[in-house]
This record gives structure tokens, sequence and C-alpha cells, in this order.
């Protein structure tokens, strides 16, 4: 299992439209066979700052969830809400197990 974290701050203007974009590309991504989680958090410090935190099942997902029509939606909706360039951080799972995450 592979958590991705990718780190996101968005021009002051656009929250609610990012939001909205990101919730709408989350709820498909959870569609994916290879993906076990999709979150969208905003910090309560900065509302202009949010974590996307995707966690998949193999290595070879992130690259099939890139390939989609609704991350490419997603992805040519928010380019112009960026106050700066997005990045990410992987994470190996530890816990739960693998099979902890069946039942989401």
């Amino acid at each position: 299992m592979l958590a991705v974290h990718v780190n996101i701050q968005v021009k002051p203007g656009c929250i609610d439209r990012f939001i909205e974009a990101t919730k709408e590309n989350a709820k498909n991504s959870l569609k994916e066979p290879g993906i076990a989680r999709f979150d969208l958090v905003q910090r309560q410090d900065d509302p202009t700052r949010f974590v996307l935190v995707e966690v998949y099942r193999d290595a070879k997902a992130p690259a099939r969830h890139k390939e989609t029509a609704h991350y490419a939606v997603w992805r040519d909706t928010v380019a112009d809400m960026m106050a700066v360039p997005r990045s990410s951080t992987k994470f190996e799972t530890l816990y739960p197990e693998e099979s902890g995450w069946s039942c989401l």
C-alpha cells in the first residue's frame, strides 16, 4: 500500500471552487479499483492550504489514476487556482495492514 500526501495552496479567491472540483475528483477516484482512500483535508489556520491523502493498493495505481478522465478534468480545472505548484510526498503504509483497508 502506498500513501501519497499532495500539498496544495490555492489562491484566496479560489477556495470554494477548488473544494467543489476536488470533491468531485475524490468521489470518482474512490470508484477506481486501485484506490483504497482519497481524502481532502483543509488546514484550520490557513484555509488556502489543503492536503490530498491518497492511498493506493499498488505502486502502479497512481499512474493509472492520472490516466482517468476525472483526473484530467480536475487537473485542468484547478491549474489556475494554484498559488504555488503542488508537491507530494510518498509513504509506505504500516498500519492498518492491507486487509484492514478492505471495508473502505
